[in-house]
């Protein structure tokens, strides 16, 4: 049985950083594209990054692109999502998900109702509040 578990979030000033790692048991992350999301109340689902299998290629929304880093400790089997300069709209809670057929970031833009199904075993989310 696949388990991922979260780190906890917390509440942070804009322009802060914090860190989220998602830890994995019942499978080998390096193995599966490797999502984060965030969710807040009244809208979808915004997959946010992924870290794809195999050769750990990238990807990342157009709204964190230089601020939000995923990596990847194999040895810990744990992903990691490094946020900075954090701002207000980032607030929400943040999830991971595994993938078995990877990342498929293209078809992210094409559909994302067709994209979030590829993504299976999922995280409890944790929140990240951040404050202006």
């Amino acid at each position: 049985q696949v388990q991922l578990v979260e780190s906890e979030g917390g509440l942070v000033q804009a322009g802060g950083s914090l860190r989220l790692s998602c830890a994995a048991s019942g499978a080998t992350l390096k193995w599966y594209g490797v999502g984060w999301f965030r969710q807040v109340p009244g809208k979808e689902r915004e997959g946010v990054s992924c870290v794809d299998e195999g050769d750990g290629r990238t990807y990342y929304t157009d709204s964190v692109k230089g601020r939000f880093t995923i990596s990847r400790d194999i040895g810990k089997n744990t992903v990691y999502l490094q946020m900075n300069n954090l701002e207000p709209e980032d607030a929400a809670v943040y999830s991971c998900a595994i993938s078995s057929v990877g990342c498929k970031w293209e078809t992210r833009s094409r559909s994302v109702g067709t994209w979030n199904k590829f993504f299976g075993s999922r995280g409890q989310g944790t929140q990240v509040t951040v404050s202006s």
